[in-house]
């Protein structure tokens, strides 16, 4: 069923699967971040394995903390910034691109919208989960996060299919 969701060659069927989907991804989020502020004290964590945690942070900043520090003005960057990819992802998906870079766009568009809602309404962006190994730890991050990243291996994983296809001709 989900698979043929995504076969759709309708133009505004097609366009409106993927802003579902990123919708899906935005509502998962928020729904996640909001049970981690009712269960998860700020500033503590609960251990679920021994390399992954539950945790409750909010980062002022970008990926990796940048520009955290930077006094409050990066809050309405980061949203701006969030604002004009968003448009433009939604634009591209107009476009018919094609389905994997579709999808890319759909996990990008929903993760940069959940992110700009928490800088929004929160003030910052709440990450929750947090994976260690033998005291180093991976920057704490969200389910937005991981969207974006997943967006953008499927773009990647569309642009190379499409360089060997062209190169194979």
């Amino acid at each position: 069923m989900l698979k043929h969701l995504f076969l759709i060659d309708k133009p505004i069927q097609r366009v409106s699967v993927f802003l579902i989907a990123a919708f899906m991804v935005l509502s998962i989020d928020q729904l996640s971040k909001f049970i981690i502020e009712i269960k998860v004290v700020y500033g503590s964590g609960i251990e679920i394995t021994s390399f992954f945690n539950l945790v409750h942070l909010k980062n002022e900043g970008a990926s990796f903390s940048f520009l955290s520090e930077a006094g409050g003005w990066q809050r309405y960057f980061f949203v701006s910034i969030a604002f004009v990819v968003s448009c433009w992802l939604i634009w591209s998906l107009i476009q018919k691109p094609h389905r994997k870079e579709a999808i890319g766009y759909a996990l990008i568009l929903g993760g940069a919208l959940a992110n700009m809602t928490d800088r929004i309404v929160r003030g910052a962006v709440v990450d929750f989960l947090d994976i260690h190994w033998q005291g180093m730890h991976w920057p704490a991050f969200n389910f937005a996060d991981m969207s974006i990243v997943i967006g953008v291996c499927f773009m990647l994983w569309s642009g190379i299919q499409r360089d060997s296809t062209q190169k194979s001709r």
